[in-house]
């Protein structure tokens, strides 16, 4: 079977995004996700067969089968301005790596034809996954979210050991420039020795010179209404602007990183 064949699953194509990595972007979302983050914004991500989600009360089918050859001919009709831009894919979710060859292949697919790759991805995935992808993979865009594996465990159903190991291979393997992201959650993560921590581990990974702080929004609550689930963050507020610039100058203050608000 040609790689242009490989089936996956999304649940949303983004195009002309200007975040998730360099330059004018096209963001493909695909189903499926290991953790249960309590904040996640796009829940309807997180089980892999196809859901319906009410929207403004009425039902929204929410995935669908697709190739990587049909993803690309989307991905391609924005060439010109990721030429202009240094743009190019992000794949997101969800974890696109629950998903490992069919990112492959459409990171393969679109790295061949001279355009710039990036991943969102937690990296909580069998180190073979991640492995496989690198050869076409320019940008890895790592959610390393607490140094705690209890508190980890606790927000997120999972513990954090294997995700840590693997952003230790990932930057030990030199293949990929790889930025660690921080989602900021009031309650979770964000007094200034729990993100200093995250830090310190950031910068003794080898050629990581970026960490971005991704502040905590309620964009996706709506959703899981839609979805009949509760939203357990209900009532925790956003982070405001003056503490993310004490973070910020907290993370400075122990590193050498270079570190921003979003990305």
């Amino acid at each position: 079977m040609d790689y242009l064949d490989t089936k996956g699953r999304i649940f949303d194509v983004q195009r002309y995004s200007i975040h998730d990595g360099p330059g004018i972007r096209t963001i493909v979302f695909l189903k499926g996700c290991v953790l249960r983050c309590r904040w996640c914004c796009n829940p309807e991500s997180q089980e892999y067969r196809i859901q319906t989600m009410k929207v403004q009360g009425k039902d929204k089918v929410i995935g669908r089968d697709v190739t990587v050859g049909e993803v690309l001919e989307t991905v391609m009709q924005d060439r010109p301005y990721y030429r202009r831009s240094g743009g190019g894919l992000t794949l997101s979710g969800g974890e696109c790596l629950c998903q490992p060859d069919f990112s492959r292949d459409l990171l393969r697919a679109v790295k061949e034809r001279g355009l710039h790759t990036a991943i969102e991805s937690m990296a909580c995935t069998p180190w073979e996954r991640i492995e496989m992808i690198l050869p076409w993979l320019d940008q890895y865009l790592m959610d390393i979210k607490h140094m705690n594996p209890e508190k980890h465990k606790e927000f997120t159903g999972r513990s954090n050991e294997l995700m840590l190991e693997n952003a230790r291979r990932t930057a030990l393997s030199g293949k990929t420039q790889l930025v660690i992201r921080v989602p900021v959650i009031p309650t979770f993560n964000d007094t200034i020795e729990e993100i200093q921590a995250i830090a310190r581990f950031a910068a003794s990974l080898p050629g990581v010179k970026r960490i971005h702080l991704l502040p905590y929004h309620r964009l996706g609550q709506d959703k899981y209404d839609g979805l009949g689930r509760e939203y357990l963050m209900d009532g925790i507020e956003p982070p405001d602007g003056k503490h993310m610039d004490m973070l910020k100058k907290a993370v400075h203050a122990v590193c050498g990183l270079d570190c921003q608000i979003g990305g």
